[in-house]
């Protein structure tokens, strides 16, 4: 840390040098800067840089390094490790930066570095065009696609990294650099996945395609249906086209007016079937799930970008989550998963998920640092809670979802969907041999592993 009399210097600077705002403790709107998705994070740092522009973040990489501050980067915020945080260290804020630029000619999009899904959904949608992103509207666009990215459309168009075409990125040591497949080619392979460990993406171009039509038949079950319903959801999967997707999740029926009253604030088993076509071709291959017994339904044409937001959390719930991807669904593990709905912290926002993997997933490059490409299946147990008193229950019932499963598991995860689980963990999201391969990527373009607030990989 430098002297206080060089630090108040260096502070007062970066205020005048930056486009955006500098905020630090007991500056207004400091508290609201340092909130993040998960309410079980309390951090404090020395500074939070509101960037405008690629020169502001070089900026203040800078300032962080003169004052030997640690750094944390915050796109969404959606990390449920709180890794958008620090305590005393430097935020690079990039929520100011969200312009999304399309090309609908070349099928293609730019993608500031603080965009939300919510600003690429939009933006791509009066073209009819949509790439692979997260789950909910909140999440920030970097973290996750340089993490791997998995999304309702996976299945159809691949991982977001299959579509990830360039990334513009103010690195350790002050400078910018572009990574394409032709532009520092090992640096854009280890962004394939390995997040944020190589520099600040200020901007990412994004493959898009075309979705002239999205359909969905989402529909609650009672808890007892569960074994039935996964069955049918499976069959669809394994038999239907890569368009389809999805997942089954239990879940406490919300205070909603497509739930029945007798299923607010219970238990209810949800089949969530996505589609990238038409209301039509979707009712075709939806069949074996309409047939079984159903407490309600909400069947038809919805737009992409509208789905996006169906699931997206209410702000200041605690968040405990985990991941294990599996080697198949046979019915021993159906029978194994339904059970541990049974004890469910309920009524919470907890999700007890599985999500079909397959299709243009496993089809994709199998180079890149994504080793769970080739399970069929995922199980994500999404622990969400409002009181601190269910911490405790809570995150035991993730990591009990996780010793359910584990036999059948590739041991591979995808480390999005995980918080702060060691080393190992980390290793197996990206895979050993890749592991090494990173290292040597990280040691190049961050050897002082300044970037570190990630799941991160040490410089070799």
């Amino acid at each position: 840390m430098a002297p206080l009399s060089k630090a108040g210097a260096a502070l007062t600077a970066l205020r005048e040098e930056l486009s955006g705002a500098v905020l630090a403790p007991g500056d207004p709107g400091y508290d609201e800067a340092r909130t993040v998705f998960n309410a079980m994070i309390d951090r404090h740092p020395a500074v939070i840089a509101q960037c405008e522009t690629q020169a502001d973040v070089v900026r203040s990489i800078r300032f962080a390094r003169d004052l030997d501050l640690k750094v944390a980067v915050r796109g969404g915020g959606h990390s449920v490790a709180g890794m958008a945080l620090n305590d005393n260290g430097l935020v690079i804020d990039l929520r100011r930066m969200h312009k999304v630029t399309v090309h609908p000619a070349s099928l293609s999009a730019r993608v500031e570095g603080g965009a939300l899904m919510s600003h690429l959904d939009r933006a791509t949608e009066p073209y009819a065009l949509a790439t692979t992103g997260g789950r909910a509207s909140t999440t920030g666009v970097g973290g996750f696609v340089l993490g791997g990215g998995s999304g309702w459309l996976e299945r159809a168009f691949g991982l977001a990294i299959d579509n990830l075409l360039g990334v513009e990125l103010a690195t350790a040591d002050g400078r910018t650099v572009r990574a394409t497949a032709e532009e520092n080619p090992e640096l854009f392979w280890a962004l394939h996945g390995g997040g944020g460990n190589f520099g600040v993406a200020t901007a990412l171009t994004l493959r898009l395609h075309e979705l002239p039509a999205f359909a969905i038949a989402l529909l609650l079950h009672l808890p007892e249906h569960g074994p039935e319903v996964m069955r049918a959801y499976r069959e669809i999967i394994e038999t239907g086209p890569d368009e389809a997707g999805g997942g089954v999740i239990y879940m406490t029926g919300p205070p909603e007016e497509f739930v029945p009253e007798h299923l607010v604030g219970k238990p209810a088993c949800a089949a969530l079937l996505t589609y990238a076509g038409t209301e039509d071709d979707m009712r075709k291959i939806a069949q074996p799930l309409l047939a079984l017994p159903h407490e309600t339904e909400i069947v038809g044409a919805m737009p992409y970008a509208d789905v996006q937001c169906m699931i997206d959390d209410p702000p200041g719930m605690r968040n405990y989550w985990s991941a294990e991807y599996l080697t198949g669904l046979p019915d021993e593990l159906v029978d194994v998963f339904c059970a541990r709905a049974e004890s469910m912290p309920v009524p919470t926002g907890t999700q007890h998920v599985l999500f079909p993997e397959g299709g243009a997933v496993a089809a994709g490059p199998a180079d890149y640092p994504v080793p769970y490409r080739d399970a069929p299946w995922a199980v994500h147990p999404f622990g969400v809670w409002e009181d601190p008193a269910d911490d405790e229950r809570c995150v035991q019932w993730v990591r009990d979802v996780r010793a359910d499963v584990r036999p059948w598991s590739t041991g591979a995860v995808y480390l999005n969907f995980i918080g702060e689980e060691g080393s190992k963990r980390v290793a197996a999201g990206l895979g050993p041999e890749n592991t090494r391969r990173l290292a040597a990527v990280k040691a190049e373009y961050d050897p002082d592993n300044v970037f570190r607030f990630n799941h991160n990989i040490a410089p070799l």
